[in-house]
């Protein structure tokens, strides 16, 4: 295990670096001005003067507090409206054609008036990322949930099982893959949310700082920032496929035990 997690880290370091060696093949050849395409070095270098002045840990928190509500919020609502989809027909018809009528309209359309309505500070933000994360995360909850067998639904009510009974010791499990997955997806999307409502009105965040480094062409800066939204992507990418390593360690358990 040891060694293939290092063969990992080796192969991720060599990917890098044949990346950079690419991308300053590409500046060298190309002789691009850095306000175009900035070489590595300067974009290392813009990065140590964020680091050292606090500007880049600052603006990233603030995205970090919008993207972690937004996706808390998106999530909750999602997963209770997916399941009262996947157990009322009747609910399905009325609120199908709404729901895929708003995924027609695009968010960058929608934020503006959430700026308006709402103002310019968290709340706003923090809907907008809650927006974008909500239909992934509730077609994965109605496909979960309604690929619980029959048989198994007949047997808890066979023991007469209540309706939470039913939800933690049959539905949750079955379905917790399949909820984990619009979970990942709803992570990554949710960074993108919050640019787009720093985008529209933000004195502060990554996407403001993305915004800041374009009006004055300092290029390098939006490298910087884009790299930053990057981490923070994966950071909670990685943080639910954590989690679902450690939630679904059962299933491992009972294919080792058959």
């Amino acid at each position: 295990m040891r060694q293939k997690h290092t063969s990992r880290i080796g192969l991720a370091l060599v990917s890098a670096a044949i990346f950079l060696a690419c991308w300053q093949g590409v500046v060298w050849l190309g002789g691009y001005p850095s306000f175009m395409l900035p070489p590595p070095w300067a974009v290392v270098v813009r990065l140590g003067d964020v680091l050292a002045n606090g500007s880049l840990w600052f603006h990233t928190v603030v995205t970090l507090r919008e993207v972690l509500a937004g996706l808390g919020l998106g999530a909750l609502v999602a997963t209770v409206l997916g399941y009262s989809l996947a157990h009322s027909p009747v609910t399905e018809r009325l609120l199908t054609p709404y729901i895929v009528a708003s995924q027609s309209v695009p968010t960058i359309a929608i934020a503006p008036l959430l700026v308006i309505w709402f103002g310019t500070g968290l709340l706003s933000k923090v809907l907008v990322c809650a927006l974008i994360v909500f239909f992934p995360i509730l077609v994965n909850t109605v496909v979960g949930l309604r690929s619980v067998g029959r048989d198994l639904r007949d047997l808890m009510r066979t023991l007469e099982a209540s309706r939470w009974q039913t939800i933690w010791k049959l539905e949750l499990p079955a379905a917790l893959p399949v909820l984990l997955g619009g979970l990942k997806v709803g992570a990554t999307l949710s960074v993108i949310g919050a640019v787009v409502g720093e985008f529209v009105a933000a004195d502060r965040g990554l996407g403001y700082l993305l915004k800041q480094g374009q009006q004055v062409y300092d290029t390098p800066l939006v490298f910087v920032g884009i790299g930053a939204l990057v981490v923070l992507a994966q950071a909670l990418h990685g943080a639910v496929a954590l989690a679902e390593r450690v939630l679904l360690r059962w299933r491992e358990d009972v294919k080792r035990g058959t």
